[in-house]
């Protein structure tokens, strides 16, 4: 069933806060004039900076760029081509690269960068001045100026311009992790001027976060978006946050630094062996820095090593995800709500989905993220069916649309944790099907043991068809018996594990995984359609 523009909009809308509308409305009709005065003076850091978590390096040449994967020339395309997606367009604003992986060996050309940027992007025009941006690049200009870089006059001057603009560009229409990036700037102008004026950037953005802290970094540690890959980059924000604060002679607030300690804890929880981030809501490699350069950067920083994560069942029980681990496999779990209420943006419709790694390799996974915008395919892999879990009467188990909207919602409940003398037993149901005719109810349950997992499916209520979808990793190739009810999963030319369906009519066919942003990688998927309600399947090992 699928539901109106009307419906979608107001199932959609019903959720925001009030400020969101407003602020919409203050946003497109208010635009300050730049403020083009002198900067203020330098702050004198007393504090140690420590090296920030690097990324890939994204520069290629004086003038040429790769980023999601896709290479462009600046002569060619200019800073805000229409032609070239908007994300593309952003990352090209944020200048990432300045401290990048070798950041040091590219040192002329950041500089020219740096002095092309100012030339070409007149205050408050295009993209390059959008408030996302704007807040990324203040950050990243004075993080390469704390590395040791020499600034020029012109830079400083541009900074103290972009961090006035922001000031008056904040996204409280957006909130979440826009809102965080614009009082993160704030706070590093703050700490990188002097005088009356940083310290009202700094005070603007200390309130923000006083507030934003809180609410966005759960008590288990989860950033509040649910998303393994903007978690990743919260962490780095609270780490860069300890490091300007300490660097300028003043001390973190204490709750910053419990707050890491939970987050480095529960982004350890959401890795694979292979330690990179699983796949729920919006996650791609190449985005956030590696799990291991944040650990690098937080103990730098003076912070403990993260604790191992043992064996067994670890639940994080505010955000919902739940971690199966024995000697030979990891499973990961969502029985998570899809994010905050008024903010799904980054939300999939992956409900009771699940990913398992086997001999520190990926086996089952879920869609992964190569595109944003509005198009079809960004929409595809937002879907149930580009995930590893039901789907009933084709229909998505959230109401995902657009590109960043959700309508109706599916709730988890009925969550059940148990342990047997083989393992662990995980139940959960979800609602988000109850809008379908016959109301249908989706019952998962997992039973982890040593040497194998079965997942366990039942739909209740009135409905045509439903079927569950085990997505396998590229690196695997599947075989199913002539009877449609067992088969081999191969590691090149070795037998990885054998499947087997009770209570439900397999087939294999081809898929794709999307491990990055711009690039889809060809699997294979195991579909069981349910009998009766009910399907059993077997993963043994």
């Amino acid at each position: 069933m699928t539901s109106s523009p009307v419906r979608l909009y107001w199932e959609t809308l019903r959720h925001l806060r009030p400020v969101q509308f407003y602020g919409r409305l203050w946003f497109r009709a208010v635009r300050p004039k730049p403020d083009l005065s002198p900067a203020p003076l330098l702050r004198a850091q007393t504090g140690n900076w420590v090296q920030p978590a690097r990324r890939r390096q994204s520069q290629i040449g004086a003038d040429e760029f790769r980023f999601l994967n896709e290479e462009r020339s600046l002569s060619q395309h200019g800073w805000d081509d229409p032609d070239i997606p908007k994300l593309w367009r952003y990352n090209l604003h944020y200048f990432d690269d300045l401290n990048a992986e070798r950041a040091a060996d590219r040192v002329q050309w950041h500089e020219a960068l740096i002095v092309r940027w100012i030339a070409e992007n007149p205050p408050g025009k295009g993209s390059a001045w959008e408030p996302y941006p704007t807040s990324l690049r203040i950050v990243n200009w004075i993080k390469w100026v704390l590395s040791g870089n020499a600034p020029t006059a012109e830079m400083l001057h541009s900074l103290a311009v972009q961090a006035r603009w922001l000031r008056r560009r904040l996204e409280y229409h957006l909130l979440g992790n826009h809102l965080f990036a614009n009082a993160k700037a704030l706070v590093f102008a703050g700490c990188f001027f002097d005088g009356r004026e940083a310290a009202s950037w700094l005070d603007r953005g200390m309130r923000i976060l006083a507030r934003e802290v809180p609410e966005q970094i759960l008590a288990d540690g989860a950033q509040f978006e649910l998303s393994p890959m903007y978690h990743a980059l919260a962490v780095e924000d609270m780490l860069d946050l300890v490091n300007t604060m300490r660097s300028s002679g003043r001390p973190a607030p204490r709750l910053w630094e419990e707050k890491i300690a939970a987050m480095r804890e529960w982004l350890a929880a959401m890795c694979h062996p292979d330690g990179e981030i699983a796949f729920f809501n919006d996650a791609a490699f190449g985005i956030a820095p590696l799990r291991d350069e944040l650990e690098r950067y937080a103990i730098d920083l003076g912070f403990s090593p993260s604790t191992v994560i043992p064996k067994g069942c670890t639940w994080q029980r505010d955000s919902g995800y739940i971690r199966l681990q024995e000697a030979r496999a990891v499973a990961l779990l969502d029985v998570a709500r899809i994010g905050p209420d008024y903010l799904p943006g980054h939300a999939h419709a992956d409900t009771l989905s699940f990913e398992l790694s086997l001999y520190g390799d990926r086996v089952i996974v879920n869609s992964g993220t190569s595109v944003y915008g509005d198009g079809p395919e960004r929409l595809r892999q937002r879907g149930t069916a580009a995930h590893s879990t039901v789907t009933v009467q084709g229909a998505n188990s959230s109401e995902v649309w657009s590109g960043f909207r959700v309508a109706r919602r599916a709730q988890p409940q009925a969550l059940s944790i148990q342990q047997d003398d083989g393992g662990w037993i995980v139940a959960c149901a979800h609602d988000g099907y109850r809008r379908l005719d016959g109301e249908p109810l989706h019952h998962r349950t997992w039973h982890f043991v040593a040497d194998g997992i079965v997942v366990s499916d039942r739909v209740e209520g009135g409905y045509h068809r439903a079927e569950a979808a085990f997505h396998f990793h590229p690196g695997l190739r599947l075989s199913i018996s002539e009877d449609g009810q067992s088969g081999v999963v191969m590691k090149e030319a070795e037998a990885m594990l054998r499947w087997t369906v009770t209570n439900g009519v397999a087939r294999l066919e081809q898929s794709t995984w999307h491990p990055e942003f711009g690039v889809a990688m060809g699997s294979q998927r195991l579909l069981v359609e349910l009998v009766n309600g009910e399907s059993v399947v077997e993963l043994s090992w």
